[in-house]
């Protein structure tokens, strides 16, 4: 296993399979955050001390598979190339935290794509599992078992009364932060979303867009994450959030159901209007694509389009941004030229979809 293959293997696990609810729900991620109790914070240690942490870790990296996902590669970010770090960004697989931090950054990637360890963040290890649809208790479950793992060899910074130390205050406790990706276009188009999200936030949790904190909602696509680390419990922070998302999964399927019965002709006429601006069109911005293929993802939804894989909107949010495009052309791109391999990555996606 190598870097090439997690670059050339565009689609993840996570974004390939179907989970449940995976209509409306994209991924579940858990996020854990640690800090190794010998080292100061990343924010203050030496590169001596990142490279000791870093060598730590690339030992275990070496045991054999873990669980059956499969063995777990060691990529150093003083080795990659900028447009290599954007592409794991854009695949959800490090943080942009990471690819922009210092060269004394590493990331444990495991063989399905499914469980990256982010080493000298902003905390000494990110232990991050993405996994298809709704199955965020199924997230923590397996974000535990490879905690356990790595705790084998090194000792946390932690306290018996505020559990685990961070960098940041707002992670201490339980280090927990878990998030759920959704398709929301029903929510968008019937004008409620801007009600809910200061409902969400009151209840403790957080709205943001598909790269986290701020980023833009593209495509309709949003993220719902706890805020509060600290005097819960992981299994009552995931329960919290498991009870907005299932709120959240109710009023969309509802919101579905009534566009259907009060603007059928008019949502099917945006879908395919959608669609063939997708199919047709040679030059296309990242917006306008990502509006375009969350229309066309509600069409497959609603059974307005049939005979295209759901998961196409899953696949091209992601091989359409930028970084994607410059890596199958070889290359830097210019924005136009990237608008123009954008457009024709889609056409010849959705003309696999059709033979």
């Amino acid at each position: 296993m190598s870097l090439e293959r997690f670059l050339n293997q565009a689609v993840s696990s996570w974004m390939s399979s179907e989970g449940p609810d995976s209509d409306i729900v994209l991924s579940s991620r858990i996020r854990l955050a640690r800090n190794l109790n010998e080292y100061k914070f990343p924010t203050l240690i030496t590169n001596e001390e990142a490279k000791q942490i870093i060598d730590l870790f690339s030992k275990k990296a070496s045991t054999g598979n873990f669980q059956g996902v499969g063995s777990f590669e060691l990529l150093k970010m003083d080795e990659i190339q900028p447009l290599h770090k954007r592409v794991l960004v854009e695949k959800h697989l490090i943080s942009p935290n990471l690819a922009e931090s210092s060269s004394y950054g590493a990331c444990l990637l495991s063989e399905n794509e499914e469980i990256s360890v982010m080493i000298n963040e902003e905390d000494h290890i990110r232990i991050q599992c993405l996994f298809p649809g709704f199955q965020i208790s199924e997230a923590l479950n397996m974000a535990n078992q490879i905690d356990d793992w790595l705790e084998e060899d090194v000792n946390y910074a932690f306290d018996e009364k505020i559990g685990y130390l961070t960098s940041c205050p707002t992670n201490v406790g339980t280090g927990l932060r878990a998030s759920v990706m959704m398709h929301l276009p029903a929510l968008i188009l019937t004008h409620q979303m801007n009600q809910i999200i200061p409902a969400i936030n009151q209840l403790g949790l957080v709205v943001r867009g598909i790269y986290g904190e701020g980023s833009e909602a593209l495509g309709n696509i949003f993220q719902i994450s706890n805020q509060i680390t600290l005097g819960k419990s992981e299994q009552d922070i995931v329960e919290d959030l498991k009870s907005v998302v299932s709120q959240l999964i109710s009023q969309e399927r509802s919101a579905r159901e009534a566009l259907a019965k009060t603007s059928n002709i008019q949502l099917e006429d945006r879908v395919f209007r959608s669609y063939g601006i997708l199919s047709n069109s040679r030059i296309i911005e990242t917006k306008e694509a990502a509006r375009c293929l969350s229309d066309v993802r509600l069409g497959i939804d609603m059974g307005y389009i049939k005979n295209i894989s759901k998961n196409i909107l899953n696949e091209l949010m992601i091989l359409t941004q930028p970084g994607f495009l410059q890596q199958y052309a070889g290359g830097p791109l210019r924005p136009n030229e990237r608008d123009i391999r954008r457009a024709l990555l889609i056409r010849e996606r959705i003309r696999m979809e059709n033979e």
